[in-house]
């Protein structure tokens, strides 16, 4: 199957070569890459958050096999949807399903459920594959996307995640799709961020989604995000480093009501 893109020309470029440079912008930050087990990226428009996103894809290497986990906006499909069969379609080009690690990872995992639906017009996920190509033209990956889930069941897919990459004997990425808090006035945004950030830091998921909860902070990707934790704890993982921040209005000049971009990367 060859999976349509769903935002193109809307969050970013509809043609290949503005495409491209418009990445290639927010990548050259002058960072120096290293290794990472996981990385938390925004997914708006490449207007607002794309610039976050760029710093924390410019600061890791990105192998040729890249997990991205991404929430459920559109609520189609199962509550933990993966797709282990064909392309996504991209201006840059289309790029390959991890067909072996998707499989390999259905086998350790009942959660994970096959199903096209709920990738199909989910921005979240889509957004994050220009910056993967083009830190690594060789990529490979597996698209999960969830809804609300219980700890346990996160516990049970980072668990799996970091299972089958310890059994493939690969280097894989881990990669949580998410904005921070929503719609609230800049300095607001900043604070409640900052407590949700706290928790990434100190690696710890379930803190992460006992404050996001406690606090109504609306990080729309805290479910990939802990499962991400859960995965790269799983693998060894010591420290996470918070890459950049930024808010809307860092862009647009009005602080009323912004939404919040962090990248993290997790090692």
């Amino acid at each position: 199957m060859i999976r349509k893109p769903a935002v193109a020309g809307a969050f970013y470029p509809l043609t290949k070569e503005k495409l491209a440079k418009e990445v290639q912008s927010y990548l050259n930050t002058g960072a120096h890459p290293r290794d990472a087990i996981g990385v938390i990226s925004p997914h708006a428009g490449y207007v607002y958050s794309g610039s976050v996103a760029g710093a924390v894809f410019a600061a890791v290497n990105v192998p040729k096999h890249v997990i991205v986990i991404s929430p459920n906006h559109t609520g189609y499909g199962t509550q933990a949807s993966i797709m282990s069969l064909g392309e996504w379609e991209l201006p840059i080009g289309n790029i390959e399903i991890d067909n072996g690690l998707a499989v390999a990872l259905k086998k350790n995992c009942n959660e994970l459920r096959e199903d096209v639906t709920a990738h199909l017009s989910e921005h979240s996920l889509e957004v994050q594959l220009p910056f993967l190509h083009a830190r690594q033209p060789l990529l490979k990956f597996v698209p999960i996307t969830v809804a609300h889930l219980r700890y346990d069941v996160c516990e049970k897919i980072g668990k799996a995640i970091a299972k089958t990459i310890k059994e493939t004997g690969e280097k894989v990425l881990i990669v949580a799709s998410s904005d921070m808090t929503h719609y609230e006035p800049q300095e607001m945004v900043k604070e409640k961020d900052m407590h949700a950030i706290e928790r990434v830091l100190a690696l710890d998921p379930k803190g992460l989604l006992d404050v996001c909860g406690n606090e109504n902070i609306t990080m729309c990707g805290v479910i990939p995000a802990a499962i991400m934790l859960i995965a790269a704890k799983e693998l060894g993982a010591k420290s996470a480093e918070l890459i950049k921040h930024a808010t809307s209005g860092d862009v647009s000049g009005e602080f009323d009501s912004v939404v919040g971009y962090a990248g993290v990367s997790v090692s």
